[in-house]
């Protein structure tokens, strides 16, 4: 029984504590070195929220980051190679343009293949032999050019054999022929026009300036080349410049090939005239370099013709300078309800500066808890006055708790 009454009194007395109402009671502590760490304090909170989180980072502003976005590409330019003349229908892949596209700086060309049978290339594993008994007929080797017919044959300058094969023959390790670079490409253009459309703002902007005309828009893209300051609505590069840009030198990727990226980065405050929403580029390489088997970039392709009735082909080993435009971009306009959310998160971070001063007074400062039995009154140990059901407030002079006098800070 004993047990049941202790816990009722607990549970009653934890009931009706948590139905008590709290008020603040201002006190006034006259302490040099508190006062100096809280307007300190208020200070660091109150530049933080005014110039990181509105000024710089824009607070008050609803943000959009999905815009919608369409690319579209051409390459210009022609060079002599060869006695030839090669223009953009040469070496600019995919001629229509898109967000990818790639120009053939480098050719490795196998003329003449026909469908027969020859000598394997002495480079693939196991495909070296002396005799026929080392070649496994209908074996396949996928670093091979095609399947081995199980004869032992002399290789192509008689030096020495290997298996032969059934494959496009002569195979291109051995007959392919390398063709210079294409040094003269560092001059080629490539236009970028770049259209979004923000639709949480309904706002459409292009990288390209507007004219009245068709014909003014045509003459200006034909003089004019991108640059930061003087030039930021012309969307001309030369490949020379984004090379240069990504840090990359031309002789070296002419050889090898590669991939960079342009990256075009919309920043956008609609609070300030839509006119000044423009965009910034930057020029990065995307794929490995230098030593590794897989630097550069390349592909292959063929052109088939029939020559005295027997389906020939010449295969091209391409490499190129492929560019990946990604665009990226957000936009920010004034909103009132993160303006009210960051508004009152401001005011209460403030009132972190009173609970951090108060911690400070009660553990540092008041070693004789004189300061807390100021702040903390408990109105149920006060003497209970039964015929009292009526109060008058008389209030003389301030309501402030004024301790500075006779306390020993």
């Amino acid at each position: 029984d004993i047990e049941i009454f202790t816990i009722s009194k607990f549970l009653k007395d934890y009931i009706l504590g948590f139905l008590d109402y709290e008020t603040p009671k201002v006190m006034v502590v006259r302490n040099r070195n508190l006062g100096v760490i809280y307007r300190g304090v208020q200070f660091l909170v109150i530049t933080y929220f005014i110039w990181y989180v509105f000024i710089k980072e824009k607070a008050y502003q609803d943000f959009e980051s999905g815009l919608e976005s369409s690319v579209t590409t051409r390459m210009k330019g022609t060079a002599v190679q060869g006695g030839l003349v090669h223009d953009s229908e040469e070496y600019a892949h995919p001629s229509e343009g898109f967000e990818v596209m790639s120009t053939t700086v480098r050719r490795d060309v196998t003329h003449d293949q026909r469908q027969a049978t020859c000598a394997e290339h002495f480079s693939v594993p196991n495909a070296n032999c002396s005799e026929d008994s080392d070649c496994r007929e209908g074996e396949v080797d996928f670093d091979g050019h095609g399947p081995r017919t199980g004869r032992c044959v002399p290789y192509y300058d008689q030096s020495f054999r290997t298996c032969e094969i059934q494959a496009w023959c002569p195979v291109e390790e051995y007959a392919a022929v390398r063709e210079p670079p294409l040094l003269e490409a560092f001059n080629f253009t490539i236009v970028i026009k770049n259209a979004i459309r923000f639709p949480k703002f309904n706002v459409s902007r292009a990288n390209v300036k507007d004219f009245p005309k068709k014909r003014q828009l045509s003459q200006y893209l034909a003089r004019c080349h991108y640059h930061a300051v003087t030039e930021p609505y012309c969307p001309v590069f030369r490949l020379g410049y984004i090379a240069q840009r990504a840090r990359q030198d031309w002789a070296e990727l002419c050889q090898t090939g590669g991939v960079i990226g342009v990256f075009i980065n919309w920043q956008c405050d609609f609070d300030l005239s839509t006119a000044k929403c423009k965009p910034t580029y930057s020029f990065r390489l995307l794929d490995t370099r230098k030593d590794l088997p897989t630097a550069g970039y390349y592909y292959r392709f063929a052109k088939y013709y029939s020559r005295d009735g027997v389906e020939s082909r010449t295969l091209i080993k391409a490499y190129g300078v492929r560019l990946d435009i990604i665009v990226h971009g957000y936009a920010g306009k004034f909103g009132l309800i993160p303006t009210i959310i960051n508004s009152v998160t401001a005011l209460g971070s403030v009132g972190v500066c009173s609970i951090l001063c108060d911690w400070i007074l009660l553990t540092f400062i008041d070693k004789d808890e004189i300061y807390s039995n100021k702040m903390f009154d408990d109105s149920s140990k006060d003497p209970v006055q039964p015929n009292s059901t009526a109060f008058t407030i008389v209030s003389y002079g301030s309501n402030h708790s004024d301790l500075s006098e006779g306390v020993a800070l």
